[in-house]
C-alpha cells in the first residue's frame, strides 16, 4: 500500500493531501504526463491516471499516455480537448512557482503543516503527522 494511502487510513480525519505538479524539467514527459493527469481529473480519474503514469515514468511515451487513458475508459476526444487546455498550464504552472518557492527540488516531496519530510517512511509520516496533531 502506497505511503499517503497508509497514513490516510491511520489518521482519517486529521490527514488532508494536497496535491501540487512539479514536472521535472529534465524529463521531457514529465509535463505531457502532468497535462494528462489532470485532464484524467476532469473524467474523475487523477488519481488512477496519475499513479499510472509515475509507476512506469522511464517508459512514459505518448503512446503510453493515449493507452493509459483507454484502459481507464476515458472519453478520448475529451481527454484529448483537455490536454490543450490553457487553464490546465495554467495550473501547473502555478503549482510550479508554489513548490519553487517552497524550496521543492524533486519529486515526490512531502510536507506535513508546511514542513519538509525528511523521513518518508511509514513510520518518519506517521511520526510527523502524530507531532502536528499534539500541536493543535
Amino acid at each position: 500500500m502506497p505511503l499517503l494511502e497508509q497514513v490516510l487510513g491511520q489518521f482519517p480525519q486529521d490527514v488532508k493531501v494536497v496535491f501540487k505538479n512539479f514536472p521535472l524539467r529534465n524529463h521531457p514527459l514529465a509535463m505531457p504526463a502532468a497535462t494528462a493527469a489532470l485532464a484524467a481529473h476532469q473524467q474523475g480519474q487523477f488519481w488512477a491516471m496519475h499513479d499510472r503514469l509515475f509507476a512506469n515514468y522511464q517508459g512514459l511515451s505518448e503512446a503510453m499516455i493515449g493507452e493509459t487513458a483507454r484502459q481507464l475508459g476515458l472519453d478520448m476526444e475529451r481527454f484529448q480537448k483537455d490536454r490543450q487546455d490553457p487553464k490546465i498550464a495554467a495550473a501547473i504552472r502555478q503549482d510550479m512557482e508554489d513548490a519553487l518557492k517552497a524550496r521543492v527540488r524533486g519529486t515526490p516531496a512531502v510536507y506535513v503543516n508546511g514542513r519538509f519530510l525528511k523521513d518518508r517512511s511509514p513510520e518518519g509520516l506517521a511520526a510527523a503527522v502524530e507531532a502536528a496533531r499534539s500541536k493543535r
